[in-house]
Parts: C-alpha cells; structure tokens; sequence
C-alpha cells in the first residue's frame, strides 16, 4: 500500500461536513496554498482488518482511468495520522480528494426555486450522456446511476459521480457480477432476474429513470421491496415476457417472481402528464426497454432528435439559474440565521460527492 508517499490531509482546511456515502463520510475542504476548494471522502478502515478497502482500490483504479470533463475528477489521494485500533495499528485514515461541485441533481429537482427550462433539461441529460458514451468507451460500468449522483457546478458542468460500485468490463469474456447493485429505484428489470452477465445497458436504464425526474421531480418508481419494484416495472413498462423479451425465460429468478402477465406498455401514455416534449417522450421509451439488448446506448441517445431540434441545450441557461439558487438559498440562510451565524454552504444538494440522503418518499407513478 502506498499511504506513506500520499500527501498529509493536513495540507487541506475541512470546511463543513456535506455527506455520509455507504464507504466514508464527505467533507467540503480548502487547499491551504492555492485556496482551491475540493470534496474530501473519507474512506472506513476502522473495521479493515485485510489492510487497504478492496472497494476503494478498485474506485481509485478506475478514477485514475476517467479523464473527462463531465465525470468526476480525482485531484490525489491523502492520508492523514489517526489513532491506532485493533484493526488499522499506525495506517491513519485515507481521504480521495475531488473537485468540489456545488449541487447534486436530486437536491436540486427538490428545491422548489429550481424550474429548469427545455434547453437546460437538454444541457444536463446531453452532458449525461457524454459522460455515459465516455466510461462505456473505456469499458467501465458505473453501476450507480441516481440523481444523488449526478454533480453540477456552478458553471453548469455536469459531473458523474461516485464510482464506488464501478467495474471495469473484460472484453470478449463471460461476466459474473453481482446482481445486488444499484439503488432499488433506478435498477434494471434484469439485475431483478438474476442476470449476472450484464453491461452498459444497466446504465442507460439508470440515465432514462434520471431524464423522467426532470419532468417528474421524484423518482418514477419507488418501490419498497424487490417485488414490488419490478410490479412497477412491469405497470409502467409492460409485461415481462419471452415476446418482449427473448431468453428471459432462462434467468434465474423469472420463475420464481411473481410477473403479471396482464400489463401493457403505458410509459408514453403516463409521460403525456408531465412532458410536452414529444421527442423527450421518446427518447425515454427507448431508454426504458425491458429487453437491455434493444435499450438504447448511450451513442443513440446522444444522437436522437431530442437534442438536435429547437430549442437547443444550453449550458449558459443552466448556470443562470443556478446563481440564482445559490443567491436565493444565500438570502434564505442570512435572513433566518442567528447573528454571528456562520454562512453555511451555498447550493440545493450539499455538493461534492454525492452520499445516500434520501430526498424523496412519495411514489409518481
């Protein structure tokens, strides 16, 4: 392990406290020489008793592959001096240390000051996709698609975060991973299954469930058990079926689910309620596909006509809007703080890297 040529986190001042993700907690610091403001994220080790977290290795492994202006960026890697337990005697604690961003998309599709016009609904999801042909490119699944962690700075650029749960694909080899990925919301029907040779179509189902929350503003599907969230599934999306869907029969746990086998396909006909764009409506369906071999990847999306038609994306839209959360949020802080209260941290969503607050509890659809 190389913690001995990491830098001290010393060298960074913890602002304030912004996240607990499931490996660490999140901290919004500055670089004591250059100012720059970055996340830091704490990785556990009090309970390693193997040495260094296999789960953060193997996310710094593939961070160091991902140079791109819409994922995430790792700056380095520190450690800092810690007392010793049974467990990590004299190793101290690691931090990953990011660019910080202001907003995440979930904190933002909460805060009720945000209204995103057509062509910043096109910037987020453009740049979304971006990012998704880009990790896809260099065969990285990041097996964590959520609005939690979709980053947004203050200049409109969005940030895929959180790689905490990524894999790297072996080309030509038969896969085996665990199906027991994914937050229940914007997982696909065939993780539910017990698909484990699966791909980028696990994403793009992901990208589809975060492109209807820009209209809907809640998570479409929130189901509270496996069960029912692939009833959900099938509600919205059709039954599950060999006609829709050839060979899925031969997963294991299709048998073993109860499937309706009554439902049509209504994902067009419930989108009519929020979404008046009818391109929009259709690169969702496409998105939404029960059978992952005819979902649409992330080249198609990008090429749809959802992005080529008037009006165009706008990233300069977006970062308007989003100087005005952070003065609107500013006011609202100052006008209701005690005096001498600190400023606190401008931005919907904490910023940084995104942890697991829930933002949301009533189900859409």
């Amino acid at each position: 392990m190389c913690v001995p040529f990491c830098p001290d986190v010393a060298k960074y001042e913890k602002l304030t406290k912004v996240g607990q993700g499931t490996f660490g907690e999140v901290y919004k610091a500055r670089d004591r020489e250059s100012g720059k403001i970055v996340a830091l994220k704490k990785v556990r080790m009090e309970n390693e008793k193997e040495g260094f977290p296999m789960t953060a290795l193997r996310e710094i492994r593939i961070l160091q592959l991902l140079n791109h202006e819409n994922v995430i960026n790792l700056v380095e890697v520190c450690r800092s001096k810690a007392p010793a337990t049974q467990y990590n005697r004299e190793r101290g604690s690691i931090f990953l240390v990011f660019d910080f961003c202001e907003h995440d998309l979930a904190g933002l599709l909460c805060c009720e000051e945000v209204r995103f016009s057509l062509q910043e609904i096109k910037s987020i999801m453009q740049q979304l996709f971006n990012a998704l042909f880009f990790i896809h490119g260099v065969r990285i699944l990041n097996r964590d698609m959520k609005s939690s962690n979709i980053l947004i700075t203050r200049s409109g650029v969005l940030k895929l975060g959180d790689f905490g749960l990524a894999r790297a694909m072996s080309k030509g080899q038969v896969q085996r991973y665990t199906n027991r990925v994914i937050t229940l919301w914007y997982r696909p029907p065939e993780l539910f299954l017990g698909e484990r040779n699966y791909a980028t179509p696990i994403d793009m189902w992901g990208a589809g469930c975060i492109m209807c929350e820009m209209w809907t503003r809640r998570p479409i599907m929130q189901g509270d058990s496996e069960q029912k969230q692939i009833s959900l599934i099938s509600n919205l999306c059709g039954s599950i079926t060999p006609e829709v869907w050839p060979g899925v029969e031969s997963l294991e746990l299709y048998c073993k689910l109860q499937l309706p086998s009554d439902q049509k396909r209504r994902i067009r006909e419930r989108l009519r309620h929020y979404v008046r764009d009818m391109h929009a409506i259709d690169l969702i369906d496409k998105l939404l596909v029960l059978d992952p071999k005819k979902r649409l990847d992330s080249d198609g999306a990008l090429n749809h006509d959802f992005f080529w038609e008037d009006p165009m994306p706008s990233q300069s839209d977006l970062a308007h809007t989003l100087s005005k959360v952070r003065r609107s949020m500013f006011v609202m802080h100052t006008s209701t703080a005690r005096p001498g209260g600190g400023a606190g941290v401008p931005g919907a969503g904490g910023g940084a890297v995104a942890g697991n607050t829930n933002h949301f509890h009533d189900r859409v659809f």
